[in-house]
């Protein structure tokens, strides 16, 4: 899940632990004919989920991980077809006429050092894009994503009597820099293989206990852009600061006029984040430099707030380096980067529907409804490139019960996602996500 290293705190999810709470009390339906299925598959897919976890690879990296769970979609006898938008697999079944539903699963991990202390725990380095020598680790769940996946797959390819329609199971690459739909869109997804009328994907929470399943209709996560602001000065000596245009002072003035932008431009009930996560400037203490650097983490859910937030950025830099008496040429230069993740939406009536559907099968109090929040996911671009498509993306708890329960009791603190701590209770994640996607594909694909 978005966003990289620089903002590895900003996809918790505080809100979603009282969410769960919030839900009428009700016993669990006895134990289902898949979810015994999967309790008979679990010892296979724990190891599969131990082999994805100890041998994570990197956003765009993920060429080990797709061949070896593209060699399993063959078994199952899909029509696999790798390298879709660079390491991306798209495996397609064919069971007759009508709905295509696609199911999604990101494989790639975070440039984070792993250290849980788990028997399997990643020990991989590796090099990112711009060069730096890092840990690997899935400190975001995809391993969870990818075997869950697996299951689904095994499940519905076993199962062809009980739907009907086309399965387009997916493999997404680069997830956590916002490029991997992308590409797989650009690459024709849509085009060279049946286009979905579904859509449908989870996301394990690091704030839930494990087994419990949340969903928000409407937005449910946010735009999330990443941007450069240079701030340009004429340098100098500290002593003599009469004689320089000083771009800490002005990139200081920048920072906190940009609190503005949301405390005091933008409705209180639209909500929006402009977060400055880098200040960076000169080399020495006696040393004004001719420029520093900031960059930004901003976060909304609409494409006009977006647009709203990214122009008020560009005219607040200006406006401050105007009072400052920096010269034109010198004037501030902001940079949105190329990572843009879209804000996900679940239709609310589609949402609803497979709300209901889960409830139904799972019991009223495993599944309850969450408040949006502002962490980024690029399942969205699936939706937003065919609004006609019903998408729907849920979570599932990975707490054990215990540590939520001291969570609780204010005796512990829980990490996040992207955290080199995180470890899902990755059985209980992987059991009820692939039924909870095997329940979803029956209804969706459901025979007349």
């Amino acid at each position: 899940m978005r966003h990289m290293l620089t903002v590895l705190a900003a996809v918790g999810l505080p809100s979603l632990a009282s969410a769960q709470t919030s839900a009428p009390a009700a016993s669990t339906p006895p134990q289902s004919a898949l979810g015994a299925a999967i309790a008979g598959d679990m010892d296979g897919l724990m190891t599969l989920y131990r082999d994805l976890h100890a041998n994570p690879e990197l956003s765009g990296q993920e060429t080990a991980t797709a061949a070896k769970l593209a060699r399993r979609l063959k078994a199952m006898k899909f029509d696999v077809t790798d390298k879709v938008g660079g390491t991306g697999v798209v495996a397609v079944m064919k069971n007759g006429s009508g709905p295509v539903l696609l199911i999604r699963a990101d494989m790639d991990a975070l440039p984070v050092t792993e250290q849980t202390g788990l028997p399997f725990a990643s020990k991989v380095r590796a090099k990112t894009d711009d060069g730096a020598d890092t840990g690997v680790m899935h400190a975001c769940g995809h391993d969870t994503h990818m075997t869950a996946f697996i299951e689904t797959a095994r499940l519905l390819s076993a199962r062809q009597d009980q739907w009907k329609g086309t399965l387009v199971m997916i493999l997404q690459p680069a997830e956590e820099t916002g490029k991997g739909a992308r590409a797989m869109l650009e690459d024709g997804l849509y085009n060279r293989f049946p286009r979905p009328t579904h859509a449908i994907a989870f996301h394990d929470a690091a704030n839930m206990e494990a087994g419990k399943i949340a969903y928000t209709p409407g937005y449910a996560l946010a735009n999330v852009d990443s941007v450069d602001i240079s701030v340009k000065g004429v340098g100098g000596h500290g002593a003599y600061p009469q004689a320089t245009k000083d771009p800490i002072v002005l990139g200081a003035r920048i920072v906190t006029a940009l609190q503005t932008l949301v405390s005091r431009e933008q409705d209180p009930q639209d909500p929006a984040v402009v977060t400055v996560g880098s200040f960076q400037g000169g080399t020495k203490h006696n040393i004004i430099p001719d420029e520093a650097k900031l960059q930004l983490t901003v976060r909304s859910y609409s494409d006009e707030t977006r647009a709203k937030l990214i122009k008020g950025i560009e005219r607040i830099a200006r406006g401050e380096a105007i009072a400052a008496g920096i010269p034109d040429d010198r004037m501030p230069v902001v940079s949105v980067k190329d990572e843009f993740t879209p804000s996900t939406y679940n239709p609310p009536e589609f949402a609803e529907r497979m709300a209901a559907l889960l409830r139904g099968h799972f019991g009223q109090g495993q599944v309850a409804k969450a408040p949006a929040v502002m962490g980024g996911e690029d399942f969205g671009r699936y939706y937003r490139a065919d609004k006609s498509i019903d998408s729907f993306i849920f979570w599932v708890g990975g707490v054990p019960a215990d540590q939520m329960a001291k969570a609780a009791a204010g005796q512990l603190s829980l990490p996040s996602l992207h955290s080199p701590f995180w470890a899902p209770q990755a059985d209980k994640v992987i059991a009820t996500a692939s039924e909870a996607l095997t329940v979803l594909a029956f209804d969706i694909l459901k025979r007349d």
